[in-house]
Formats: structure tokens, C-alpha cells, sequence
């Protein structure tokens, strides 16, 4: 039995309420080099009241998905416990799909999301992964495997280092964390996603949309000078392994939000940035999460089948 999957397993519980949030947390099993996704000193928030962790194991695999129907097409969603990537996520079950909402630390934003999806009907589960470790990645791909194959990807994942200011002042520390999650993570789950999904190694094919940035245009100086560059290596990444990836049966596509209503902003010390950007914005206002996650869906959708390579901007024309 993979590590990963060694849990131990406890009976099925047969009284779970179908309206009760599902959150996943993997363990590792007994093999030494085997560490939780999370790392092995991650800190996880507590859960809400009437919410429970719950390990997978091979034996409760079925019981934690739920009733989902094992070839139910699935989502995968990373930093879906808010923002954007909860508006993808909930946009995506809406569409039919399992949807995995990935996070890596808000285990109580993540849960509410699972939450909504599941009172609107939908089927979701929220699994724990920092995407920049590669071993993480490959985890979080196996574990979304119990709900069905994979065909959508969104990688949604990213930090600024929640500060703003000029490149010089930025810690060391802080520049290679942002390249961490913001590139190598997404480098790595866009290889794991070729690998499951694939037409040539016997995958169902599929689409990636990656989350970039109008950052990106201008550099952001004087605030997020290495978050846009880090945004500027993800758009390249995307040109580039559309085309790697299109004989595999995977179209790879970006979309590159502008300033947009989510808790960024005010993570990094500037809660009215986008009311002050406003006025630089032919449209007059900041995007709302759910207007980016609607152009995630077309490009997700058959009605982007034709479409890869290509970073769409969801900026209000600026």
C-alpha cells in the first residue's frame, strides 16, 4: 500500500450528514520519509464547530468522497479556500465537476467552501498541499484520483509575501518564497497534470489555466516588483507548454486578473488598493472574483476548444 494511502481506517460513518463540510487532511503512513502535505511542523487552523478532520485510507476512500460518482470528471482548484480560486471552485461544481479545493493553511476557509458547494448540490472535498513541494503535488494528484480523473487543473496558488514596497526592500526570504508557490508550484502541478492526463499514457486529456497577472505589463514598481516577475515567468510557462502539451490532448491557457476585490490587498498591509486604482481603470472599479472565474470556465469549457497558449486579461481594459 503507497505511504501516502497507509492511514489507518476506521469504520464508515454510516450517520454523516450530507450537508456537513468534508475535510480532507492526508497522513502519512508508517514509511519514514513519509511527511503529512502540509510538511512535517505545519500548523493547521482549528476547524468550526461541527466540522471534523478525516484521514484517507484505501478502506474509506468511497466513504470521504461521498456518493460521488467515481468517473465524475474532476477539478483540481489550488488556493481555493478564498478569493478567486473559491469562486473557480464553486463555478466548477456548478459545471458538474468533483472539484478538489486545495489550500495550504486556511483549513476553515477551505471547509466553508466545501460547505457551499455541497448545500448548492455540487461535489467537492478539500484537500491540504503546499504546491511548492513536488512530493505535496504528487500526493494531492493521488488523492483526487478517488473521486475520478482528472481533466481540469486551475492554478490558482500564490502570495505577494504580504508587503509592498520596492524590490530593494524585500527580504531574501520573501523573493524565493513567492518564487516558490508562485512558479516552481506551478511548474510542478502542471507536470503532474500532463502525467494524469495525458491521452498518450492512457489520461482522458483535459485543460490547465493557469492565474497570472496584469502585474505583469507594467512590473508593479514601487509595490510587487518580484510578484510580477514571478507572474511574468508563469505567462511564459503557459506559451510554452501549450504547445509541449497539445499532443497529450491538454490545452494550457492563463488568465490575467487585474486589480481584483479578494484579501490580497489588505494581507499586505493596503486594503483600499483597488478603490485607488479605480480611476486608472477604463471600466471604473476592480474586478469581483467571480467575474475572473468566469473566464477560468470558458477556457475549461469545449466552448475554448480551440483555444490554447494564450493569457486572457480579466482587467476592466486597463
Amino acid at each position: 500500500m503507497p505511504a501516502l494511502l497507509a492511514a489507518r481506517c476506521r469504520p464508515p460513518c454510516t450517520s454523516r450528514s450530507p450537508n456537513r463540510p468534508l475535510v480532507l487532511v492526508i497522513e502519512p503512513g508508517p514509511t519514514p520519509a513519509s511527511v503529512p502535505l502540509g510538511g512535517p511542523t505545519a500548523e493547521r487552523a482549528p476547524l468550526r464547530a461541527g466540522e471534523q478532520r478525516e484521514q484517507v485510507g484505501t478502506c474509506e476512500q468511497r466513504e470521504q468522497a461521498g456518493n460521488e460518482t467515481p468517473s465524475s470528471p474532476v477539478a483540481i482548484v489550488t488556493g481555493a479556500s478564498r478569493g478567486i480560486g473559491a469562486a473557480v471552485a464553486a463555478r466548477a461544481a456548478a459545471a458538474g465537476f468533483a472539484v478538489v479545493v486545495n489550500y495550504s493553511a486556511d483549513t476553515a476557509g477551505a471547509a466553508n467552501v466545501v460547505r457551499e458547494i455541497r448545500n448548492d448540490g455540487g461535489t467537492a472535498v478539500a484537500l491540504q498541499a503546499d504546491v511548492s513541494d513536488a512530493a505535496q503535488v504528487t500526493r494531492l494528484f493521488d488523492a483526487a484520483a478517488a473521486l475520478g480523473p482528472v481533466t481540469a487543473v486551475v492554478n490558482n496558488a500564490g502570495v505577494t509575501g504580504d508587503l509592498i514596497g520596492p524590490l530593494v526592500d524585500v527580504p531574501a526570504e520573501t523573493i524565493k518564497r513567492v518564487l516558490d508557490v508562485n512558479v516552481a508550484g506551478v511548474l510542478f502541478m502542471c507536470q503532474e497534470a500532463q502525467r494524469r492526463m495525458s491521452t498518450l499514457d492512457g489520461g482522458a486529456g483535459g485543460a490547465i489555466v493557469n492565474i497570472s497577472s496584469t502585474a505583469t505589463k507594467a512590473g508593479s514598481p514601487g509595490t510587487w516588483v518580484h510578484y510580477a516577475a514571478s507572474k511574468g515567468a508563469v505567462d511564459v510557462l503557459t506559451v510554452g507548454l501549450a504547445t509541449e502539451a497539445a499532443p497529450h490532448g491538454i490545452r494550457v491557457n492563463a488568465v490575467a486578473p487585474g486589480s481584483t476585490n479578494t484579501g490580497l490587498h489588505a494581507a499586505a498591509g493596503m486594503p483600499d488598493r483597488v478603490a485607488k486604482l479605480s480611476p486608472t481603470v477604463p471600466l471604473g472599479r476592480g474586478a469581483e472574483p467571480d467575474e475572473v472565474a468566469a473566464a477560468v470556465m470558458w477556457l475549461l469549457s469545449g466552448e475554448a476548444g480551440y483555444v490554447t497558449g494564450i493569457v486572457l486579461p480579466v482587467s476592466g481594459g486597463r
